[in-house]
């Protein structure tokens, strides 16, 4: 107990989430949202085109009317951590006990790979500055060709293979070509190959045990160390990663279209492309519409993630105005950033320009961000640094938020018991270990470009369904929840609009899925949905007898195991047969160009 007092840590607090945020502090924790955009911009823009940048602003708008919802039931609710899927799932209690595990679940395993995503990228840059692959036109690449010139000649097996895969080739374009791609695979650091293990997960993935997976574990352990002491030290350092990373990346958004580096026919002429990751302009037909709609579909996982600036309302100072003032600044800051840096981007490189592998797979991203100031090598190098701070931020801030998830819903007896527990910082260690051994495996997945995207789109899947359940838990809770006190409330027809909203992202859910290059993403992340379904059932009806944790209900002024009167009666229901037809018609009838 001495050494708690003497850590600042009054007594009795450990184990316990700790009062220790203004709005200021849950705002700077929130700030890692941002420069999620940076996680996707080249992949919204292989698979949108031109439409790119009007799919993010179309995306932002969305999230942040949504978050006046979420910003309404997280005033109500004191008392809890971790975020609107807790807040909104006590709304569904009534209905279905299977529900409101659902929501949580949801919401966590999307959130939580933005560990092992974030990571990956971080790793491919300190992979980069240390261990390059030189460029097919280097001096030392067209050294070593003109060494070993005679090592492909013209009437090469190798050569005719190459002009049948790339007709209209000449004998010496092919030639050229085959000892360039020689030369870059031999200067080519073994590092940058090397694995210690593969092996390929049945309707999933291949996961890789190689550099970038180390690499990228490690980073983990150091974010993790940092949020061991607490959600105020956390606050601290995402405040200065904040600024240093946001000021530049403000400033670089907004030089091309001060200076007029902006070419208008970048961001005219509006058609989705023929096909994902080509440059040729298509039509709106319906595989133009499902391409669309499969950005807007991703582009939710950043733009509507500032959500998470609501996960700490148990540890503000001052929950009844501090929460309501997060979010919305959170979301105004979203909102400046995720406009300008895409329409920058995508107005200085063109739609050809984004589709560059380094912008799509996200490591070379710093070297773009040089190119929209036109920065020499040594302001680039320093990009690079940024970057890799940028990445920290947005790991920081889902780490520190999805363990709250975990915790809270421990807390509430609907997630495993062992996760409800704090350290004497207050810090959610338990869960925090769980989240990190997760996204482990997850790295593994996500070390090639290809693992990537399948990350990212089937956690999607789960953070969809987390809003589409959370969005109508506005309206569930005004009716079932009226006479609970609420610090901010929300305009009636706001309510109404985000309703509606719920089952429009439920058509990009149904629509949108399978455009990231795994047909059986919805499927897949749907069976991860319900692997929460057998874990509450032994939690609850095993582990608890039936019974809810006492005070789980205490915000809602609900006493023991009474859930109260199901005002709303049919209501809850018929939203979830609509929304599931609607995701399911949707899938049927929204299919990729041929």
């Amino acid at each position: 107990m001495t050494d708690i007092v003497e850590a600042g840590i009054a007594p009795g607090t450990e184990g316990k989430l700790i009062r220790a945020l203004d709005w200021k502090g849950a705002f700077w924790v929130a700030a890692g949202v941002p420069p999620l955009v940076l996680f996707s911009i080249g992949g919204i823009a292989g698979t949108t085109g031109k439409l790119a940048f009007v799919v993010w602003i179309i995306s932002m708008v969305m999230g942040f009317l949504q978050s006046f919802t979420y910003a309404e039931i997280a005033g109500m609710f004191g008392n809890k951590s971790g975020g609107a899927s807790v807040y909104g799932a006590t709304a569904w209690l009534r209905y279905s006990k299977f529900i409101a595990p659902l929501s949580v679940w949801c919401n966590w395993f999307a959130w939580s790979p933005v560990l092992s995503l974030g990571c990956a990228i971080a790793a491919g840059y300190i992979l980069n500055a240390f261990f390059p692959i030189p460029a097919a036109d280097s001096q030392m690449v067209l050294d070593w060709i003109a060494a070993h010139a005679a090592s492909v000649t013209a009437d090469s097996p190798r050569v005719a293979e190459y002009i049948a895969a790339h007709a209209g080739t000449t004998p010496d374009d092919a030639v050229k070509a085959l000892l360039g791609a020689d030369g870059v695979a031999a200067l080519t650091p073994a590092i940058r190959s090397w694995s210690l293990a593969s092996f390929s997960i049945p309707y999933l993935a291949t996961a890789n045990i190689n550099a970038t997976f180390f690499i990228g574990g490690v980073l983990m352990l150091i974010i993790f160390a940092i949020q061991h002491r607490g959600i105020s030290e956390t606050a601290s350092v995402q405040k200065w990663l904040a600024i240093i990373v946001l000021v530049p990346l403000l400033i670089i958004g907004l030089y091309p279209i001060i200076s007029g580096q902006v070419v208008a026919a970048n961001v005219t002429g509006l058609l989705p492309p023929t096909a994902a990751y080509t440059a040729s302009d298509g039509t709106w037909s319906n595989g133009g519409w499902t391409l669309f709609l499969g950005g807007l579909y991703i582009a939710a996982w950043s733009t509507y993630g500032f959500e998470t600036a609501v996960c700490y309302t148990r540890e503000l100072k001052n929950p009844k105005t501090d929460t309501f003032k997060a979010i919305f600044y959170s979301g105004l800051a979203c909102c400046l950033f995720f406009f300008l840096v895409p329409f920058a981007f995508q107005g200085v490189l063109g739609h050809a320009g984004m589709l560059a592998p380094g912008i799509v797979d996200g490591t070379g991203v710093a070297e773009a961000l040089g190119g929209l100031i036109s920065a020499g090598r040594v302001i680039t190098q320093l990009l690079v640094i940024l970057m890799i701070m940028a990445l920290f931020l947005a790991i920081m801030t889902a780490m520190a938020g999805s363990s709250r998830t975990l915790y809270q819903g421990s807390k509430d007896g609907w997630l495993p018991k062992y996760l409800d527990h704090a350290n004497e910082h207050g810090a959610p260690t338990r869960a925090m270990w769980t989240d990190f051994a997760f996204n482990l495996f997850l790295l593994a997945i996500a070390s090639d470009a290809g693992g990537y995207f399948f990350v990212l789109a089937v956690s999607n899947v789960g953070y969809i369904i987390f809003n589409f359940l959370n969005l109508n838990s506005g309206w569930i809770h005004r009716i079932d929840s009226g006479h609970i006190e609420r610090p901010w409330k929300a305009p009636s027809w706001l309510i109404g609009l985000n309703t509606v909203l719920a089952f429009v992202n439920a058509l990009f859910l149904g629509a949108g899925a399978k455009v990231w290059g795994y047909s059986n993403a919805l499927w897949v992340g749907f069976i991860f949905a319900a692997l929460i379904l057998p874990v509450f059932a032994y939690r609850h009806y095993v582990r608890d007898g039936g019974k809810f944790p006492a005070g789980a209900m205490e915000d809602l002024g609900l006493i023991g195991q009474d859930l109260g009167i199901r005002k709303a009666g049919m209501l809850p229901y018929l939203a979830l047969v609509g929304g599931l037809a609607i995701v399911l018609i949707a899938n049927w009838f929204f299919q990729l160009p041929a």
